[in-house]
């Protein structure tokens, strides 16, 4: 296979996510910055500007501003996705995902694209970045370098800077990479079986939420915050597909027993 079409291939299988972005401009200027790098897979969330794919910031990308998707919330654009991974800064914000550094993200990209995975990496509004929930959704968190004085960076150009790096270091296996930090998802000591795609982990996390309600674990006031440090656990332990269904046939079953009627003994 010529190595054109692979490059093309693995491109297709990494997705932007824009979290509500309040300026059509700053859209357009990100299809720009994915066209300069060639990446045409953009995700729009609930965004507000009703005209944004009329943006003329999008020079050069017209046709990947209008083949956009556009979904209601996050956990719908990063469904098909087995990893998922955060931007923003670390200056108000106490991460409970792991933390990659920018130059170390292209090498975890490059091997989960090798073994057959979807990546998304997803940005926030331009006000606040992504919220605590949103991150909730997302396996790593990753800073840009910038400077204490300055941490926030205009929306199209922390986009640009992010595909630069994966499009020097991700598709770039000869080129030397600092060493990664060591989770489940940069464990090499093992076959990768494939990983368990977002949705996969949001049906496990609703169930086990429900067999938690079922067992009287989770009290009304305590559900939320339950929520959501599940949704954290299940992407720390990354779970590989095969493992999320055996997970999922064991907590139906248990919460099955827990609503069927006892009978008398």
């Amino acid at each position: 296979m010529p190595a054109r079409t692979i490059h093309s291939e693995l491109h297709d299988r990494l997705e932007i996510a824009l979290v509500s972005p309040r300026n059509p401009l700053n859209i357009g200027a990100v299809a720009r910055a994915m066209a300069n790098f060639g990446f045409s897979k953009l995700a729009v969330v609930a965004p507000y500007a009703p005209h944004w794919r009329e943006a003329r910031s999008a020079i050069g990308a017209d046709e990947l501003l209008q083949n956009a998707k556009v979904s209601a919330t996050l956990a719908e654009a990063v469904a098909s996705c087995t990893l998922v991974v955060g931007t923003g800064t670390l200056t108000h914000r106490k991460p409970e995902q792991p933390v990659v550094a920018l130059p170390d993200l292209g090498p975890l990209v490059q091997r989960e694209l090798a073994h057959g995975g979807r990546v998304a990496i997803v940005f926030g509004p331009e006000k606040h970045g992504l919220t605590r929930e949103d991150l909730a959704l997302c396996h790593l968190l990753v800073e840009i370098p910038t400077d204490r004085q300055q941490p926030s960076m205009n929306l199209g150009q922390a986009v640009a800077v992010c595909l630069y790096e994966l499009a020097s270091r991700a598709f770039s296996p000869a080129k030397k990479t600092h060493p990664l930090p060591t989770t489940p998802l940069t464990d090499t000591s093992a076959e990768h079986d494939p990983a368990a795609p977002s949705a996969d982990l949001e049906l496990l996390a609703n169930v086990v939420e429900e067999a938690m309600v079922a067992a009287n674990y989770s009290p009304a006031s305590m559900r939320d915050a339950n929520r959501h440090d599940l949704r954290l656990l299940l992407r720390r332990l990354a779970p590989t597909k095969a493992d999320t269904r055996r997970i999922l046939g064991l907590f139906r079953r248990i919460l099955w027993r827990l609503n069927r009627p006892q009978a008398g003994n």
